[in-house]
């Protein structure tokens, strides 16, 4: 299936997605595609907001803002998600310890890709409305919808290990 449509069926049924996703091609450079993507998207999410506060805060330009938006989103943020797999694949081999550190990977790098539209939505609220109940009650919910995919992926993972043995 497309990923698109995939990423809409997160959202229903996590657990199908990733079984889908666990029998596809299990290769590294595929789930840092993922992660990558996310991770451009979360950037392109920024902008609205980083311009509303360049327009009512002239004291940094806007060029230094986007800039610091960049080095985050594109560069810090893949090395920081690396090490959050990297732990939860420490965390999940205490309960089983056949759980696959891909597996872990897919899952959080696959539960970010699917959360990355509506961190766009996150970003135009931040822009339009501006900090505030609305924008924590949009991110709250992303983030719930963020742990729902996540717990499920791991779940298969667990599953997929328990069968192993």
């Amino acid at each position: 299936m497309s990923v698109s449509t995939d990423i809409l069926r997160s959202y229903r049924a996590p657990r199908d997605v990733f079984r889908g996703l666990r029998g596809g091609d299990r290769r590294e450079a595929r789930i840092l595609i993922y992660l990558l993507v996310a991770c451009g998207l979360f950037f392109v999410a920024q902008w609205p907001d980083v311009a509303r506060q360049a327009h009512l805060d002239d004291s940094i330009p806007f060029e230094a803002r986007m800039s610091g938006a960049l080095f985050g989103a594109i560069f810090l943020a893949p090395l920081v998600f690396y090490a959050v797999g990297w732990v939860l694949s420490l965390i999940l081999k205490r309960v089983n310890k056949r759980v696959d550190g891909f597996d872990v990977r897919l899952a959080l790098f696959w539960s970010l890709l699917a959360i990355s539209p509506l961190m766009l939505l996150q970003g135009l609220v931040l822009a339009l409305i501006g900090p505030g109940p609305q924008a924590t009650l949009t991110g709250v919910i992303i983030f719930g919808l963020f742990l729902m995919i996540l717990i499920a992926g791991l779940r298969v993972a667990l599953e997929a290990a328990r069968t192993q043995a």
